[in-house]
């Protein structure tokens, strides 16, 4: 039987930039800056091809950044069609985090064995059409859930609101819950997802196409965890 997964006494506010908007042709280049703007983590996002229809990175590029950034917080975000299928070979290239999709697995307690055996967290995503309830029994076993904001699969988005329902049950009923929100985030939809509850924010055009990176990194940071506070503050009196 898979042990639970340990929860952190508090949460705290991540600002985890993808950087499937980025000059792909200065990758390591544009990453090192956004950690030195501020980035908490680094969200890679995993494609294959038949999971969505875009083709991104595998695990020779994130091993190679991941070798020159040994500092830093690496989650790749697997749209794939076979997760298990990358779970060692994301280990070795040094990945903290490995997020799949519920939808794509044959057997989520077992993706989630393999991967927390492997040495990475634990996070599972789901798609916008994907109710709450099909990850409701895996949540003891994951360090994070991914709420999509948008269809996976392709950058520039428009965020669906709707999503953040999903977002605030989980919030209610696991207080602790790493919970992260991807697709269309950025300063004028930041609000939205920090006052339902979200604490682990992937923000891609919004970040990288902004003039000043640490700016928007720090005012969606602070938008977060004043929310966080307050929401804290209340169940503590």
């Amino acid at each position: 039987m898979m042990e639970k997964a340990k929860r952190p006494e508090r949460i705290s506010a991540k600002i985890g930039p993808s950087i499937l908007n980025a000059d792909l042709s200065k990758l390591h280049e544009e990453s090192v800056k956004l950690v030195s703007c501020g980035a908490d983590y680094l969200h890679l996002d995993v494609m294959d091809g038949h999971f969505v229809p875009n083709i991104t990175i595998g695990h020779p590029v994130v091993k190679c950044l991941a070798s020159k950034m040994k500092n830093v917080f690496f989650e790749t975000h697997m749209m794939v069609s076979n997760p298990d299928q990358w779970i060692e070979d994301m280990s070795q290239s040094h990945v903290d985090q490995y997020t799949f999709h519920v939808e794509a697995s044959k057997d989520v307690k077992t993706t989630c064995r393999k991967v927390r055996e492997s040495g990475m967290k634990v996070g599972i995503a789901l798609k916008p059409g994907t109710p709450t309830k099909s990850v409701e029994e895996y949540i003891d076993i994951a360090d994070m859930i991914l709420i999509m904001t948008v269809e996976p699969g392709f950058g520039g988005q428009k965020f669906m609101d709707p999503m953040m329902a999903k977002v605030k049950w989980l919030r209610e009923n696991y207080p602790t819950l790493d919970i992260e929100v991807d697709g269309g985030v950025g300063p004028s939809t930041i609000k939205a997802c920090a006052e339902a509850g979200a604490n682990m924010i992937v923000s891609g055009t919004a970040i990288i196409s902004a003039p000043n990176q640490k700016t928007v990194m720090n005012e969606m940071r602070e938008c977060v965890q004043s929310y966080i506070d307050k929401r804290q503050s209340t169940q503590g009196s």
